[in-house]
């Protein structure tokens, strides 16, 4: 018996239709193109319940002819292809034909269409690809398509749709992407009677941008533009200052498309490189024109990937306009967003950046140390060399002076002398001894603290040992460990100034399905209005500053599936909270926090961070003399 089945028509286009219809938001991508490539000026959109149940897309497209509705969902039929040679340069957003045959496989469709110039349109129903009904009838001009029980005759696929508030969420999501891309067309997107966004459609991107990204959003753009020959781009890029904690801000179109590029992605972020802090990533939109001829939209049945011809030539084009930008706004340049002129608010001097705290430990300000009685000098720099930094001389564990003399460049070592006090070991700051968990108790080797090389790493002699120390990385472990020992809630600071939160659907839908995790591990947050939210109150270890990249951070790991049980999203919040609260790389780190971070290291408390990385690594004298040629 034969083994090799020929498959039926009907299972043949259920299989087509998974490669095209993965979701509710597929069929609202691939109809608002069709819109798109029919030429409409005004396009809207309608969802209910997620988009499962109905969807609807109306526009003011060119319509279609009886004869070409009757085989518009038959497979492979399409009016924006004729032969193999129009392969080679595709201008239209679609052109497999393959589109409304797949949704009207798994689905329920009703088209209303009517060609322009004609006195009447045409009425049709389908049901699983099969044509139930078809006459004429009285429509506006244009092509309006109603999709109900999407996946109804295919149980397989409908078990694995989310629920209606994500699938809603990506519904909007993808409409938002297609309106962005073209500007010239007026597109409105109403969800369970609600509008959701419009977009003016007067051909000008930085409207489409204020008005479907919102003001937040706009205002830390800088305008990018940039030409080579047949090759621009244009649009905006966040501000270094203004970095986010994921890519899901990054928007890139090619000759209107919406599309997923490593190569357009590499290109931004290499321009950033110096100027974000690690784990923070800019916000772009970027619209690349070329020459049909020279990308390849016909890799992909979603269409959202793409090769280019001459992919150095893109490159370099995308990084030297979004280096152009950055530097400008470094000299001086316009940063301003791009707002409606009717919506413009009064020019403002431009926000300073955020400077790292030079003195002490994040969690504690300036005014609290003198309101203890410590000295504490300006930023960094601005000490005069050899003064003394300053605990009060009669409370004082560690007599400690740092020499602030310039050292050569080829040693960038900050010399640090210690003599131990005859008080006993329990007068340290709070934040510091909050870092540490019974260290006094645990065998500490007699070591000598050397000081910080590169204002990140910690260099330690211990016998015939030098001691390498990640200050970041251990401090990270410190506090996550203490965080983590704590089997009660984690306690909060209310900030002096909230923090407004604008999330999407899906960020919402996290923060509610987590919420009381959240509450517990320090996160005050409360619904503020339809779509955003209000961050009150954060851990007590984190400062203020970083709060909203670490509520962006911990949503993106929720998000990502990273955490499906209880345990382990507690686990990823806290490596976030622990992450911001440390020390960084190029702070200037008191000398006894790094003592006590050296010390937790030698104890043999810390020895990797949360994420597995080592915090330490020994250079032996043998090891160092082999360096220097002593011995072979």
């Amino acid at each position: 018996m034969s083994e090799i089945n020929i498959l039926s028509p009907h299972v043949a286009d259920l299989i087509a239709a998974g490669e095209v219809v993965e979701r509710p938001a597929s069929v609202i991508k691939e109809l608002m193109e069709n819109a798109f490539d029919a030429g409409a000026r005004a396009v809207t959109v309608e969802l209910k319940d997620g988009g499962a149940t109905y969807i609807r897309v109306a526009d003011d497209g060119k319509g279609m002819a009886p004869e070409d509705a009757g085989i518009a969902f038959l497979r492979h039929a399409t009016s924006k292809l004729h032969d193999e040679a129009g392969l080679e340069a595709i201008g239209t957003m679609g052109f497999r034909g393959e589109a409304l045959a797949a949704i009207s496989a798994v689905s329920e469709v009703e088209l209303t269409t009517r060609r322009r110039g004609d006195e009447s349109g045409t009425y049709m129903t389908l049901e699983a690809g099969d044509i139930r009904e078809m006459r004429e009838t009285g429509c506006p001009e244009g092509t309006t398509m109603v999709v109900r029980s999407v996946f109804y005759n295919t149980p397989a696929r409908l078990k694995f749709l989310k629920s209606d508030r994500a699938e809603a969420s990506a519904c909007v999501q993808a409409a938002l992407r297609c309106a962005l891309g073209r500007p010239e067309i007026s597109v409105r997107l109403l969800r369970d009677g609600k509008e959701e966004f419009f977009s003016p459609g007067d051909g000008k991107a930085e409207s489409a941008v204020y008005a479907l990204l919102g003001r937040d959003f706009s205002k830390d753009l800088l305008p990018c533009a940039g030409q080579d020959g047949d090759l621009a781009v244009h649009g905006f890029v966040s501000s270094p200052s203004a970095g986010r904690g994921n890519r899901g801000a990054q928007f890139f179109y090619c000759n209107g498309r919406y599309i997923r590029s490593q190569l357009l992605q590499t290109a931004l972020e290499q321009a950033y490189k110096n100027t974000l802090l690690v784990g923070r990533f800019p916000a772009c939109v970027l619209y690349l024109e070329l020459s049909n001829a020279a990308v390849d939209v016909n890799v992909h049945p979603a269409k959202t990937e793409v090769k280019f011809s001459q992919e150095k030539r893109v490159f370099d084009l995308v990084y030297h306009a979004v280096l152009s930008a950055l530097q400008s706004e470094d000299r001086g340049g316009s940063a301003a967003a791009p707002v409606p002129a009717a919506q413009a608010p009064a020019p403002a001097a431009p926000a300073a950046r955020p400077v790292p705290r030079p003195d002490f430990y994040r969690s504690m300000s300036s005014g609290d140390f003198r309101a203890q009685g410590y000295r504490v000098s300006g930023p960094a720099g601005t000490r005069k060399p050899s003064e003394t930094v300053g605990l009060k001389s009669y409370d004082e564990p560690y007599q400690t002076r740092l020499d602030l003399t310039p050292a050569p460049a080829a040693a960038p070592i900050r010399q640090i002398s210690t003599e131990k006090s005859e008080k006993a070991d329990n007068s340290y700051p709070k934040s510091v001894e909050n870092s540490v968990q019974n260290v006094e108790n645990k065998t500490i080797p007699d070591y000598r603290l050397i000081g910080e090389a590169l204002k990140l790493y910690i260099l330690v002699e211990v016998g015939d040992t030098l001691l390498l120390i990640d200050k970041h990385a251990a401090h990270e472990r410190m506090i996550f460990d203490r965080l983590k020992a704590q089997d009660r809630h984690v306690m909060a600071q209310t900030l002096l100034e909230s923090v407004t939160l604008h999330l999407t659907d899906a960020e919402r839908e996290l923060i509610e399905e987590h919420a009381a995790l959240l509450e517990e591990l320090g996160f005050e947050l409360e619904p503020f209005g339809d779509e955003d939210y209000i961050l009150r109150a954060v851990p007590a270890d984190m400062a203020s500053s970083d709060a909203r990249a670490a509520v962006e951070e911990i949503l993106e790991k929720l998000r990502g599936g990273q955490s499906p049980d209880p345990k382990g999203a507690r686990d990823e919040i806290l490596h976030t909270v622990a992450c911001k609260a440390a020390v960084k790389a190029g702070w200037d780190t008191d000398p006894l926090e790094l003592r006590r971070v050296a010390e937790a290291v030698l104890s043999g408390q810390v020895r990797y961070c949360p994420h597995g990385r080592p915090v330490s690594a020994a250079l032996s004298r043998k090891d160092l003399d082999k360096l220097f040629k002593r011995i072979v």
